[in-house]
């Protein structure tokens, strides 16, 4: 799978750590944050995210700052993206399995790095359902943009 990160300078170090899981895992990991621990915006990473998942640049993204609340808050302002702001497994599962979440964020301030490895594992685990319910409700989210 393709998946892209994106940061702001708060997540920098956790951001690294999930590229080395992600790649030992044999996924192709797209880099779309910062490599500084420079303050930065955190609207910048989240539109970068949603962008790549938009135009298909990458399958799914993954976005990091302090919180996880303001890079999901950009990307959810991309058309088409559907960011999941989460900080434990169940969650993550949750937002891949009814809402098909194509973006998931969580923060470096608030997760540490094993409780993000297991974040991304059970969000990327996951499938969505899929279902008459669920897809009724996705589309509905959707028609939101309309």
């Amino acid at each position: 799978m393709k998946i892209g990160i994106s940061n702001d300078h708060a997540a920098v170090e956790l951001k690294q750590a999930i590229i080395k899981h992600l790649e030992a895992k044999g996924h192709e990991v797209v880099n779309y944050g910062t490599d500084s621990t420079e303050s930065c915006d955190y609207p910048i990473a989240g539109k970068r995210i949603g962008e790549a998942v938009r135009d298909k640049e990458v399958d799914c993204g993954i976005s990091i700052c302090g919180t996880g609340i303001g890079v999901s808050l950009a990307a959810n302002k991309v058309k088409g993206v559907r960011a999941a702001c989460v900080s434990e497994p169940v969650s993550a599962m949750l937002s891949k399995n009814h809402n098909n979440a194509n973006v998931i964020c969580f923060g470096a301030r608030i997760v540490g790095e094993e409780l993000a490895k297991a974040i991304v594992d059970a969000w990327l685990d996951t499938p969505f359902d899929g279902g008459e319910r669920h897809l009724r409700r996705v589309k509905m989210i959707m028609d939101i943009e309309k």
